[in-house]
């Protein structure tokens, strides 16, 4: 017959379980258990603060506005840098394999201190200023961004697969990087792709 000290272990283990099960929540604000994956989320929203309705047919002389959003599950209080780009369909997007931004000049850009597990979103209303058409070509000459104005010069031909005149308004995410004391491109960017139409 098995006696009350053959128990003891079995007794104490049960306790100490019992005890962390209980101080559990208190200890969770002390101790930090190593966490999932750490990475932060860019995206855009159209005029309506959803997934649609993007400008695509753009025309010299309106306005249009989208928002763009970051999102922060780094695990700590971040410095970020959006920079604004504006192309014609030819030129590179980042490439996402090799982590290298895009080499076009940054027009416009945000720049926000942002802390763990919140999100920021402001708009971004732009318009062309002077396009030009000529021999199956487009010629922007100037945009805004947020009332900003932007010579840009950029040309682009008339596409005759996709029958347009394209060109792209993308946003990248920088990080400020610790190691490196400088901010560096985390390899996230969204771009929307914009077909200018002659006004009639």
């Amino acid at each position: 017959m098995p006696r009350l000290e053959d128990y003891k272990v079995v007794f104490v283990a049960a306790g100490l379980i019992g005890v962390l099960l209980f101080a559990y929540p208190t200890l969770s604000l002390v101790i930090h258990l190593p966490g999932g994956e750490k990475f932060s989320e860019l995206w855009i929203l159209g005029p309506e603060h959803m997934a649609e309705n993007y400008p695509f047919n753009v025309t010299a002389g309106h306005s249009y506005t989208v928002y763009v959003g970051v999102g922060n599950q780094m695990g700590s209080s971040t410095y970020y840098v959006v920079y604004v780009k504006f192309g014609n369909q030819t030129e590179p997007l980042p490439n996402a394999t090799a982590g290298i931004p895009s080499p076009l000049p940054p027009l416009y850009e945000y720049r926000f201190f942002l802390q763990n597990a919140r999100t920021w979103e402001a708009p971004l209303t732009f318009s062309f200023l002077e396009v030009l058409f000529s021999n199956g070509q487009s010629l922007v000459k100037s945009l805004t961004i947020n009332d900003v104005v932007f010579n840009v010069d950029k040309l682009t031909s008339w596409d005759t697969e996709k029958n347009g005149d394209y060109y792209q308004l993308l946003m990248e995410l920088w990080i400020y990087n610790v190691e490196s004391n400088a901010t560096i491109f985390y390899n996230r960017y969204v771009s929307l792709w914009l077909n200018m139409t002659e006004t009639v």
